[in-house]
């Protein structure tokens, strides 16, 4: 499996030729690893509750062509997401940089990431990963459906906007407590009943939609939420949870094909409403799905004839901490002892990050109209989805996480001092949220004053 590097500049912007219509071509593609293939983090694939799809869709002005995809997979990382977004540009016949894949991030589903694998592999004996069989049959179909799909470009002139409170999903993992310090709250919470009953905390509420349309006709919407999607996981079931199954359900009811992308919800998940039963689960689906269905009933409309498309670098300073240093993280991921999710996502992958960390990760923006996509590296805190709808008001910026989850969470520096479980488990240190702010910044079109 070969990488090529790909570099951008501190700011590409691409404004698609005014006078070519707009067009648009949906794809999707079963994604799901083949039975006995690890998911999170080693546990092997035994059951398929329902299939793990890649979704999303070409944008095409003129010669310029654009790619948003959704995956149903924990995570995509590294060398792996390079390798998976230079094979879709390829097949799209655009350039890496104008291809944005957004993992979902449901924890029944496996993670990629080569640059971890090296590592895993040279364990005694060796630690199990997904195999590079699956991956390049995977990844070669999905190339084929970006390929084939355009054949089916289809004019837009429309961009919808809307958004839907989501009642009794969402609720942050951080609870504050009166001396400071942070009582977590995990995606099972209100297995305790004291987690139950705390407040929701600092929640997005809103679903946010934007839709594209021929006239009347809606083609495609485009849903983002910022939770967690995740009630379950490391049990050998392969599941889009309760976020995959709204998608598709809306997609049935109503014949328009959807995407859902997750949100900056890197300390935001379902643990206020969630014990991890199928009762649970279900209720959550259905809260979404209402969300949805609401949000798609309040559309703005808003005539387009041409898109933004901006994209910066984004270099992440790396932990201090003795504990992030080779030699210990090489000690973790040989230690027999250790648990799968030490030894390979704060070991390996931890690793794998620090060996590419001069490679820019990319921050995003497409703008259609008043409507913004913003497509965000890592795991984002909350924090980072409200900074860049309070800097754009004049937008409607929706907002996506999980493109290349190479360095975990993106923590806010305040959560660096206030502890709790984030900034235990991102590969990146104090200072990433000034950097990250100025890359959300630069790609919205802010002055930096």
């Amino acid at each position: 499996m070969g990488y090529a590097v790909l570099y951008v500049a501190v700011l590409v912007a691409s404004t698609a030729t005014a006078g070519s219509p707009l067009r648009v071509a949906t794809f999707h593609c079963d994604m799901t690893p083949l039975t006995g293939e690890p998911m999170v983090w080693d546990v092997p694939l035994k059951t398929v509750l329902d299939p793990l799809l890649a979704k999303g869709i070409i944008i095409e002005q003129g010669n310029d062509r654009y790619v948003l995809c959704t995956l149903d997979w924990c995570e995509l990382c590294n060398d792996s997401e390079l390798w998976l977004r230079q094979k879709l540009a390829e097949a799209a016949g655009t350039t890496g940089e104008r291809v944005a894949i957004h993992v979902v991030h449901q924890h029944d589903a496996p993670y990629a990431d080569a640059g971890a694998y090296k590592y895993l592999d040279k364990t005694d004996p060796p630690i199990a990963r997904l195999s590079d069989a699956f991956l390049e049959r995977a990844g070669q179909r999905l190339a084929e459906a970006v390929a084939a799909a355009m054949k089916d470009m289809r004019e837009f002139d429309q961009v919808g906007t809307s958004q839907a409170v989501v009642e009794r999903v969402a609720s942050t993992r951080r609870l504050k407590n009166p001396d400071g310090t942070i009582t977590v709250r995990y995606s099972t919470g209100a297995l305790k009943p004291e987690l139950g009953a705390a407040p929701e905390g600092d929640i997005d509420p809103y679903l946010k939609t934007i839709t594209l349309a021929r006239g009347e006709k809606a083609l495609v919407r485009l849903h983002f939420y910022a939770s967690h999607p995740q009630t379950v996981q490391c049990d050998g079931r392969a599941t889009a949870d309760f976020v995959g199954w709204a998608r598709q359900t809306m997609e049935k009811s109503e014949g328009v094909f959807q995407l859902y992308f997750t949100g900056c919800s890197g300390d935001v998940t379902v643990g206020k409403y969630n014990d991890g039963s199928d009762a649970a689960r279900e209720a959550l689906g259905r809260r979404l799905l209402a969300a949805m269905q609401a949000s798609v009933r309040s559309v703005r409309w808003q005539k387009v004839d041409r898109l933004n498309w901006r994209c910066a670098q984004l270099i992440l300073p790396l932990s201090k901490l003795e504990a992030y240093s080779r030699n210990k993280l090489l000690t973790r991921i040989g230690d027999p002892k250790g648990t799968p999710g030490s030894r390979i996502y704060l070991g390996a992958m931890r690793l794998s990050f620090i060996d590419r960390i001069q490679r820019p990760l990319i921050v995003r923006a497409l703008e259609l109209g008043d409507a913004v996509i913003l497509s965000l590296p890592g795991e984002p805190m909350l924090e980072f989805q409200e900074y860049a709808q309070e800097v754009r008001p004049d937008r409607f910026v929706a907002v996506g996480g999980y493109c290349d989850v190479g360095p975990g969470y993106i923590c806010t520096d305040g959560a660096f001092t206030e502890g709790g479980y984030e900034p235990t488990a991102t590969h990146a240190g104090v200072g990433s949220e000034a950097e990250l702010k100025r890359a959300i910044r630069e790609v919205l079109a802010v002055d930096p004053k």
